[in-house]
């Protein structure tokens, strides 16, 4: 191993290292299971669904458009273990492109509040930095411009909860 590399590629390994960051920080994204794609009916959750780029469930004709790209929706809700309850984890959307344009993405509806529910994005490989600055909240129906050949990682944001009680004055 030529550790003199690490110095000249300096970009490269800090971007690597948001990455393994990225997988510390987010449980779901480092699961020790087998992902179903069938819904728990002791919890209704879906582990993983699969994405078009119209931002619905994946059909069986999906998977061999020409665009080459989906994506992968891990619920947070699902369950983490052989225990049958509710996950706690983070919900991600991981998008990923073969194709070799960009390609129009519409970010799906997930979670318990579909309307209010935004997702953060926390990484696009178009851009140097993970968590590029600017504007980086986007909601569901939103068109995100996918670059080609590229991977996004995005962050389900739900809005704040309700107070169980307000205050008379």
């Amino acid at each position: 191993m030529d550790w003199a590399l690490a110095e000249a590629n300096l970009r490269q390994v800090r971007f690597v290292q948001s990455l393994t960051a990225l997988r510390r920080r987010y449980p779901i994204l480092r699961r020790n299971r087998f992902l179903s794609t069938i819904v728990n009916e002791a919890i209704g959750v879906k582990e993983v669904t699969w994405i078009n780029v119209s931002g619905l469930e994946m059909r069986e004709e999906d998977w061999t458009t020409p665009t080459r790209c989906f994506g992968m929706l891990l619920d947070g809700r699902a369950q983490a273990t052989g225990i049958k309850q509710r996950g706690q984890d983070a919900t991600m959307l991981l998008i990923v492109s073969s194709y070799h344009d960009p390609v129009s993405f519409t970010l799906p509806a997930a979670g318990d509040d579909r309307a209010l529910a935004r997702w953060q994005l926390l990484l696009d490989t178009q851009f140097s930095e993970p968590a590029h600055t600017g504007d980086n909240e986007y909601g569901a129906g939103d068109v995100y411009s996918v670059a080609a050949r590229s991977l996004l990682l995005l962050k389900l944001k739900l809005p704040p909860e309700a107070p169980l009680w307000s205050e008379q004055r």
